[in-house]
Parts: structure tokens; sequence; C-alpha cells
């Protein structure tokens, strides 16, 4: 199994999980030429995807569903109620209703190889989820858009092999930046995002000797610089735990415009 993200940031998100029978995306919240250009970068193209698994409704998840669903045919994966939300998003267009295919958190589901295991998230979103994934004995978690965590998401993301986990501000950077109050306030309540500290204690409570990788996602383009969340979090991780070693579970920063580097679970 292999994951790369193809954007990720405040402006745009697209993740590409696979293996050599099954290619999906996390979330197109990018152009459909950004999409496939990023996708051809790694020799596939969107004829190959078999699956759009959508995480929420928000515009940098889904701005560019309608166009890709429409040219491409491709089954969009999405709870009830996000689903009924993007029905209602005017600037996607009209999807076929036959395209989707409703899930549910806590209720896996294939997608030819991959088993698929959509979790609960809390986040301002109608009925957001995230995504684990696995083939055979290996898994990945794709884990963004997280205003908190608690013991459950802890559990959910225990014994991964390869982890996409939100960073999304540095708190002093949000604090002091041009935002407006109402919307800082949102970003660091329970149903926005998750900071670079609190990633790096979440980490803490689920890294084990076995993960292979921690890629660091879903950075703000504002109130975030990519060598602060990966200081930040492997400085958190240092000084909590003793099973924590850089060399054997390196990190990573999804880059927010470009493809970032293709990872294949050993």
């Amino acid at each position: 199994m292999e994951l790369c993200s193809i954007a990720s940031g405040s402006s745009g998100n697209c993740i590409y999980v696979g293996t050599d029978a099954t290619h999906l995306l996390v979330d197109v919240g990018i152009s459909g030429k950004k999409t496939e250009c990023g996708l051809n970068s790694i020799g596939k193209t969107l004829h190959d995807i078999d699956g759009i698994l959508i995480t929420h409704e928000h515009s940098d998840h889904i701005c560019g569903l309608g166009v890709l669903s429409r040219k491409f045919q491709i089954p969009i994966y999405a709870t009830k109620k996000t689903i009924e939300a993007i029905q209602m998003t005017t600037s996607v267009g009209k999807i076929n209703q036959e395209l989707f295919v409703p899930i549910c958190a806590d209720e896996s589901f294939w997608v030819k190889d991959i088993l698929v295991d959509p979790m609960h998230t809390s986040h301002d979103a109608v009925e957001p989820v995230a995504y684990r994934f696995k083939y055979g004995n290996k898994k990945a978690a794709i884990a963004t858009d997280l205003g908190t965590y608690n013991d459950y998401t802890v559990e959910c993301l225990k014994g991964m092999d390869l982890l996409f986990l939100e960073a999304n501000h540095d708190v002093n950077m949000l604090q002091v930046g041009p935002y407006p109050y109402k919307l800082k306030q949102r970003i660091l309540g329970d149903r926005g995002h998750l900071s670079n500290e609190l990633s790096g204690r979440l980490l803490k409570r689920i890294i084990h000797k076995d993960l292979q990788g921690v890629i660091l996602g879903h950075l703000s383009k504002d109130n975030n610089i990519p060598e602060l969340a990966y200081e930040t979090v492997r400085v958190e991780l240092a000084m909590g735990s003793e099973i924590y070693n850089e060399y054997m579970c390196p990190i990573s920063v999804a880059k927010r415009d470009e493809v970032s580097p293709l990872i294949k679970i050993a």
C-alpha cells in the first residue's frame, strides 16, 4: 500500500492511497487539472481511480468533485449527511445521484482489495469522518480537520504503519495574526483544527515501535510554517515518549501546493 499527498492545506486537499489493484482519492479540494497532474507525477491518471472518499463538505475538500465526477463517473463515498450537504453546494454543480455511496463511521467497507474503515471526527461540518485503510497486514490512516481528540480517536489510530495527521496551526501565530476574533475562536475550538502541540500530544499516545512514518498535513497558510510544525511535534514526542526515535519513525510535512513524495509501506 502506498500514499501520496497531492495537496494538503487550508487552500485545498487531495490525497492518493492505493495498491497495485486499487486506487483511491481522499478529498478533491483542488482543480481537476491539478489533481490529474499530481496523479500523473506518480504514474497514475484519473481513469485509474476506483473511488473518491470525502471527509466532509467544506470547499477545500470538495471544490473539484463536481467536475471530476461528471467527467470520469467515479464513485463517491461519504456519510449520508455529507452527501446531502454536497448536493446543496451550488458551486460543485449537479452530480449523478447514482455515483454516491453512503457510508457510516465505524462501519468498514471494501473497495476492491482495500478495507476502508471510517471514524468519527470533531469538526464543524455536518457529519465528518477520517479514514483508515487496511491491505493485508498493512495499515494507514488519514486524520485531518480534528478540533480535538479523545480516547476514541486514540484507539482508532493505534497500530498504524503510516499516519497522515493534521498539524494545522501554531497557537501563538494564530492568536497574534490577522484573522478576525470569531475565526480564531473557531479554529481553536473543539470543532476546529488541531494545533502543532496537540498533534504532537496525540502522537505520543499512539506512537509504537513499528510505525514507519508520520506525515503532518493540512497546515494553515497564514498560521503555520512547515519547519515550525515539524519541530513542535518532534519536541513534544521527544519529551514525552521513550519509544520515539526520529530515525525509526521519520516525520515529514506534506506540501501545500505541490505533490509530496510517494510513500510505500514496507
